[in-house]
């Protein structure tokens, strides 16, 4: 079976492969495009095969079939295709017609044309589903554009490439789980990367979107959701990913996109999503110049919805060419329009326009919007008078690929209880750096969700902004106004400097220490005058005592034991998966009792916690999961895949098969328990090697201590680095050697060295060639009980000493607080003064003994 993570991999690893020096956001449109085209083509044949009776027949034969019988029905098969579709597509016009041509050499860039010309013609034509009109039209899909070839052999060449690389996916059975639909989104989000400043048209960073959209989806009943710069959909969809099976059928989806190839893009993204076309309503237009939806019968109202999601342009200038007046519905709340120089709070205000009385708005826009003054100033003031911004959330800079600036999102509702503080989230200094970018782990967003959820405060990442507090700062919503940043630099103290001593103000600040293990610090501990103390022990007594204090390991074995108890209820729900569907229900239930879990002992992070599980998933459970629910547990445990590599470069560039590897059972995991000794043996042959090198190096340089013409010879013949140490010019110079003499000794000292390297390294290789084969050939063959024992290794062999690292970090950082006061407070006034009086005597002794030399 083919993985998700695994079609990801070789879709993008293709579209870097083959689309050479074109530009990613062109790329995308033709890789994108065809890739929808093959998944019509799929739906329209499985649509013959359902209605034909044809579901034990293999795809070539129901190819076969719909062909002949499309030559003996014609119009009214294709009807009866578009009227479960939608839409049809010709048999001589279908996505695996264009493999077939390939493969018999037959095939020519205008046949694939002409499939996407007669798609739009017939879609046309027969007035189905507007959802269908206009994807493969205009420029977004030109097959003759010199970027994909130079001249007509070229272009033929790399676009029968791009068709071969979804030549065997079935995207029918891959929309199942929502693989197909995981797959595209991977790709836009790798084309977003990859097309710099560019991406901004079309993509909103994963991390960002989850934050809005987990929020959103807070909102008691979401039936209708609304973007109005849409992207690619990503927005729309990540928030369905939150709401039940139920809520999803019967959900709305809105959106609108001023780019047509995005437009465009938008469409196929949905649609592969599995939303169906009645449920999507989306308008190619401009949001801002003409409102949009409009209800006819209500035109000052708006069409009102659940949940509206925005990731507008920032800053864009001149937005009001259309000569918008303050008179638009959209803008009379404000009283007054925004700046043309700047249009985000334009977009928020349409947003907002559209937003149902019960509903939850999510937008995200540069910092700016909060402190701006100006007509900004005027409707930031009036959104607050009307109670209507809930949370303001201050992200990290650099999260996106088109801007450098740090980002907020805004989050604003209509019924929002009369009072009600504005809650402020700092999560601009929680995030790791990935090359350029800054990206927001899994944990980051859980607690900014979790904190806005529960309306949490904590110092220096959330406050609760009361209207007094508002109107103090004259509804600036700077966040730094509202949440003090805390510094971890511990101020210097002067007497302590100038007379020694730990400030006990500073030990007493020592929170987790001071609750966890108050006896040893304060034994530790020895007063020197009122308010200083100094340490009577070493820091490594001190640590030894604390990490082994009775109330430390008490506490790590309740934590080890309940996650025992979390690990044996997982580990039986993973083995029994048989759902693709249920993975993602069983990741956010690991996630979510992990955090309760950990919750429930002092000065453990639940949200290191928390990321520990998210990357066990990343790495292994996702794959893994995937896997097992499409066999089973021990039939996936028994099962080997080709180990693929990749050989030559150029044109001579090939993929060939090295060996095998477990499906989910890793070779590197057989080795270690069910190969030790072999291991073993290998491991000390390797760690003899360097130790002969070290050897053969030493013998260089004694050869080179002596300065004859023959210990030159020898020091040359050994220091050949042609081909290591050349062994056949050390028998040259043995030949000549008289024996017992010193060369002699060398040389065969050398000689010896030399045969050993060869036959290690022959052994060496020999050695692992046998593992790997035993390791390939033992995979088949695992017990039940071994995969059981390798497969929980796997998945939970790092869990306990990752989460027992958890209880001992607040300790350690603590103490290497108190190793640093101990430094810093060490060197006191008087013993820099001692230490001055004692250079100042070392010198004056020195000149005594340069005086005396000279005389």
């Amino acid at each position: 079976m083919i993985t998700s993570d695994e079609i990801k991999r070789r879709l993008w690893d293709g579209a870097n492969e083959l689309r050479g020096s074109m530009d990613a956001s062109r790329y995308k449109d033709y890789m994108l495009g065809l890739m929808f085209y093959k998944f019509l083509s799929d739906k329209t044949i499985d649509t013959f095969k359902m209605t034909s009776g044809m579901k034990q027949n293999t795809e070539e034969e129901i190819i076969q079939a719909y062909h002949e019988s499309y030559k003996q029905y014609g119009d009214q098969l294709v009807k009866m295709i578009s009227d479960v579709l939608g839409y049809y597509v010709l048999p001589q016009h279908l996505y695996q017609t264009w493999i077939s041509d390939i493969r018999s050499g037959e095939f020519e860039v205008q046949k694939v044309t002409d499939s996407l010309n007669h798609f739009e013609r017939t879609i046309a034509v027969t007035g189905d589903s507007d959802d269908f009109k206009g994807l493969f039209a205009g420029s977004a899909l030109d097959l003759t554009d010199t970027a994909l070839g130079s001249n007509l052999n070229e272009r033929n060449k790399n676009i029968k490439e791009l068709v071969l690389l979804f030549a065997d996916l079935n995207m029918v059975a891959l929309q199942k789980g929502d693989v197909l639909g995981d797959a595209y989104e991977y790709l836009i989000g790798q084309f977003a990367m990859e097309s710099g400043k560019k991406a901004g048209e079309f993509y909103t960073p994963s991390q960002v979107s989850e934050v809005m959209a987990q929020i959103v989806a807070k909102t008691k009943s979401i039936r209708s959701i609304y973007d109005p710069t849409v992207g690619s959909g990503s927005l729309l969809l990540t928030v369905s990913n939150y709401l039940t099976d139920d809520e999803k059928k019967s959900l709305a989806y809105y959106g609108q996109e001023k780019n047509t190839a995005t437009y465009n893009l938008t469409r196929m993204n949905l649609l592969l999503h599995g939303v169906r076309p009645e449920k999507m309503n989306i308008n190619n237009g401009d949001t801002l110049a003409e409102d949009w939806p409009e209800d006819p019968q209500r035109p000052n109202e708006g069409v009102q919805f659940d949940a509206v999601v925005m990731n507008p342009p920032y800053s864009v200038k001149n937005w009001n060419r259309s000569n918008l007046k303050v008179s638009d519905p959209r803008f009379e709340i404000a009283g007054v329009l925004p700046p043309d120089s700047k249009g985000d709070y334009a977009f928020l205000l349409h947003g907002l326009f559209h937003l149902g009385q019960q509903g939850t708005m999510a937008i995200v826009l540069p910092h700016g919007v909060l402190f701006r003054g100006g007509a900004e100033g005027e409707i930031r003031k009036r959104l607050l008078e009307k109670n209507y911004i809930d949370a303001i959330i201050g992200l990290p800079d650099k999260l996106f690929t088109n801007t450098g600036i740090p980002v907020t999102v805004l989050i604003l509702k209509k019924d929002r209880p009369l009072g009600d503080p504005v809650l402020m989230i700092d999560a601009s200094k929680t995030f790791v750096k990935e090359g350029k970018q800054n990206v927001l782990q899994e944990k980051d967003i859980a607690k900014i969700v979790d904190t806005y959820t529960m309306r949490n405060e904590e110092a220096g990442y959330s406050h609760l902004a009361t209207r007094e507090e508002i109107i103090e700062n004259e509804y600036n919503l700077n966040i730094p106004r509202y949440i003090e940043s805390i510094t971890e630099e511990i101020p210097q103290d002067v007497d302590a400097h100038l007379y020694g001593g730990i400030p006990y103000a500073n030990i007493a600040d020592l929170k987790v220490l001071q609750e966890t293990v108050p006896t040893i610090i304060e034994q530790a501990l020895k007063e020197v005058r009122p308010s200083y103390v100094e340490l009577t022990e070493t820091m490594d007594e001190i640590t030894k005592k604390v990490l082994n204090d009775d109330h430390v390991v008490q506490k790590s074995k309740a934590v080890e034991q309940q996650l025992k108890a979390y690990t044996d209820k997982y580990w039986e729900l993973l083995k029994t998966i048989n759902d693709v569907n249920a993975i993602t229900e069983i990741r956010d239930a690991m996630l979510v009792d992990i955090k309760e879990l950990l919750l429930g002992f002092n000065h453990i992070d639940e949200y290191d916690g928390y990321q520990i599980i998210a990357e066990i998933w990343k790495d292994k459970l996702n794959e893994d999961a995937e896997i097992i629910a499409s066999s089973d547990f021990y039939t996936a445990g028994r099962s080997r895949v080709p180990f693929m590599v990749t050989k030559g470069s150029g044109k001579t560039k090939r993929e060939e098969q090295d060996g095998w590897v477990g499906s989910i059972v890793s070779n590197d995991l057989i080795k270690k328990h069910l190969f030790a000794e072999e291991v073993t043996a290998i491991e000390e042959k390797e760690a003899r090697l360097p130790e002969v090198e070290t050897e053969l190096t030493e013998l260089v340089e004694a050869a080179k201590v002596e300065e004859s013409d023959e210990e030159v010879a020898l020091s040359e013949a050994l220091n050949d680095k042609e081909d290591a140490f050349t062994i056949g010019a050390i028998r040259l110079l043995l030949k000549e050697a008289e024996k017992g003499s010193t060369d002699y000794t060398l040389l065969k000292k050398a000689e010896d060295l030399l045969n050993e390297k060869t036959t290690l390294n022959r052994e060496v290789k020999k050695l692992n060639q046998e593992l790997k084969e035993a390791t390939e050939a033992r995979i088949e063959t695992l017990t039940d009980e071994e995969i059981d024992d390798l497969m929980h290794e796997k998945w939970f062999g790092s869990l306990v000493p990752k989460i027992m690292r958890l209880i001992e970090n607040p300790l350690t950082e603590e103490l290497a607080v108190l190793e640093q006061l101990q430094a810093r407070y060490s060197d006191t006034l008087s013993t820099l003064e001692e230490d001055s009086k004692q250079l100042e005597q070392e010198l004056e002794e020195m000149m005594q003994q340069l005086v005396v030399t000279e005389s």
